[in-house]
């Protein structure tokens, strides 16, 4: 279930054009559409995730909750997403259930992403790979990684961070099952064109795992 453009959705105040990109990223083949707003109050964000959600049902995509397990297990959400300073898997798992998705960011250590293996989680993600606007300071991976990490682990790979459509072949071809975009979607003139020219990178061809 996660693999190919992996939607993340930026800092937004203002439901009413958030939905209308989501749609749009959705309408072009994103596969996975995650909420992702650091900035909003609760209530902000239960009305955003609500709505995001209700995009994705409408699209058969799957829709993953940032950080905010209680926000995933009130909504019903396909799954959640962890960071350093967020629920264990475990704790994720116990509020969740067995039938839902846990994905766990890795930066670039493949140590914790093979402790998150062992520990339960459906996919882990890597990064940055690139220079963002999203987390400036964010730690540094590699393609290397990413092949070191596809020997070792047979969950599904997520590459995140500075990902456009002029680098995302680099990680695709180091064995990235999906890349997880923000700027380059979000802020692009055509959000929907964006997504369909992301989605078309994952082709036979760009999966050279060697």
């Amino acid at each position: 279930m996660i693999s190919g453009l992996y939607a993340v959705t930026p800092d937004c105040v203002d439901t009413p054009p958030l939905l209308e990109q989501a749609a749009a990223a959705l309408a072009g083949g994103a596969s996975i559409l995650q909420y992702r707003n650091k900035t909003a109050d609760r209530a902000l964000r239960i009305e955003q995730a609500g709505a995001l959600m209700a995009l994705c049902r409408a699209r058969c995509a799957t829709f993953i909750v940032n950080d905010d397990v209680e926000l995933a297990a009130r909504l019903d959400a396909d799954g959640v997403h962890l960071g350093t300073h967020d629920s264990t898997v475990a704790a994720a798992r116990a509020l969740l259930g067995d039938d839902r998705i846990i994905g766990v960011s890795c930066y670039d250590d493949l140590a914790r992403a093979r402790n998150a293996a062992a520990d339960g989680a459906d996919y882990v993600a890597f990064g940055g790979f690139f220079p963002s606007p999203t987390k400036p300071a964010a730690a540094c991976a590699t393609p290397d990684l990413l092949r070191r990490a596809r020997r070792q682990l047979t969950l599904p790979l997520v590459a995140i961070g500075g990902i456009d459509l002029h680098n995302a072949h680099s990680v695709i071809a180091a064995g990235a099952d999906a890349i997880a975009v923000i700027s380059a979607l979000f802020a692009a003139a055509d959000v929907e064109g964006a997504a369909r020219e992301f989605c078309n990178l994952f082709t036979p061809e760009n999966h050279d795992f060697a």
